[in-house]
């Protein structure tokens, strides 16, 4: 490579950060330049197609809108369902929080969405070790926000006879943690330095950790539920920041004797003022909480929404709103399910007959029952609900 190309490269990895733990961008957030820099595949019409003809179903407003872009081997998976061969999913969370933000909130819309459409069961890891290492905080307090983490996951509906919610300390030993010493004896610190940049100042906690989080991604880790079925294929959907830890597991899971999981992967819900990264929950004011109220809502978006409108009515009138940088029309894309609508949206806001006040209380109005409706569901989960997810049990209508 010639020593500008190499120069050109580096700006370029310096310009976009994205990591498991780091999402920054001095701009908007190049999805091509990851899909090439991770190896994964965009994800086509074709196979939004396949998996309405599979399902009999719509396909998931995140599918039809590109939210979920990308994926390894979705289409592996469609094959096998097709020929009448079952799968499981498998998220998760890190619960560094009290209260999820929307953000939060996207792949487990999502992934009830799947579990729903192919009536297939599901393991949630909550990774509350992962935040103890990376936060700095004590076992106890990320063990609490665990459970309160699990209330917020359960009031997305999920199926209890389909679904296995576990926490990394009350859960790791047995076949999980032997899987885990398999993953790792496969695994130098080069290449962990490579894949997650770990350096020899990081503790050994951090460098340790990458295979708790590879190996639900094999079925032998959950004996009481996939005892006979080690050829389960395993799909998971998660934002693309998480990648790293697959693809290190679909290079050693054939070294082990185990099938490769699948991924389908999403964008990131970017921060109220402006498309560079993603929410923070570091930042009350870059995100929309479930936990906010309508007042708060409404205030957020007026006041921190980075808006494509233009400097004067007249300038908007003539020029319409700059869609690529405007949050409120960003957000609309995720959350406004009625295509229809958002269209007209689209075009009225874009030649300037909308103005900015006007998306903004149209943003307000579909949060605000977004979560209300997430704040009733929440405040009916008893924590002998979160118990009853949590239990090591057999889940009765796995494929059912």
């Amino acid at each position: 490579m010639e020593p500008n190309n190499q120069e050109n490269v580096k700006k370029e990895e310096e310009e976009q950060v994205v990591t498991p733990w780091e999402v920054a961008s001095k701009g908007k957030i190049d999805y091509d330049k990851l899909i090439d820099q991770f190896g994964c595949q965009r994800l086509d019409p074709t196979l939004i197609q396949r998996v309405e003809r599979l399902t009999s179903l719509p396909a998931h407003v995140f599918l039809r809108r590109g939210v979920f872009f990308a994926h390894r081997e979705f289409n592996g998976i469609l094959d096998a369902y097709e020929k009448g061969e079952k799968f499981y999913l498998y998220t998760g969370r890190g619960p560094s929080s009290e209260a999820l933000h929307l953000g939060h909130l996207i792949p487990f819309m999502f992934t009830k969405y799947l579990q729903d459409a192919f009536k297939v069961p599901l393991v949630i890891q909550l990774t509350d070790d992962e935040k103890c290492l990376w936060k700095n905080l004590p076992v106890e307090e990320t063990q609490r926000l665990a459970r309160e983490n699990a209330k917020d996951i359960i009031a997305c509906g999920f199926d209890i006879t389909r679904t296995f919610i576990f926490s990394d300390f009350d859960y790791v030993g047995g076949a999980f943690y032997k899987n885990m010493i398999k993953v790792a004896k496969c695994i130098t610190f080069n290449q962990v330095h490579g894949i997650f940049g770990f350096t020899p100042e990081d503790h050994i906690g951090k460098i340790s950790f990458p295979p708790v989080q590879a190996v639900p991604s094999f079925p032998s880790s959950f004996p009481h539920l996939f005892t006979g079925k080690d050829n389960l294929r395993c799909l998971i959907p998660c934002a693309i920041d998480q990648d790293p830890y697959f693809r290190m597991t679909r290079d050693v899971a054939p070294r082990i004797g185990y099938q490769k999981p699948a991924l389908i992967e999403s964008s990131f819900f970017p921060a109220l003022q402006g498309d560079t990264g993603k929410m923070s929950a570091s930042d009350p004011n870059s995100a929309i909480y479930v936990t906010d109220s309508a007042k708060d809502i409404k205030n957020k978006i007026n006041r921190y929404a980075f808006s494509g409108g233009r400097d004067s009515v007249e300038e908007h009138r003539l020029r319409g709103a700059n869609l690529e940088v405007d949050i409120p029309f960003k957000y609309l894309t995720f959350f406004l399910d009625d295509d229809t609508e958002l269209e007209h949206i689209k075009q009225e806001y874009g030649s300037g007959r909308m103005l900015t006040g006007e998306i903004k209380k149209r943003l307000t109005e579909v949060l605000t029952q977004l979560v209300e409706r997430h704040c009733k569901a929440r405040a009916a989960v008893t924590d002998a609900m979160v118990d009853a997810f949590m239990a090591v049990r057999p889940l009765p209508n796995m494929f059912d």
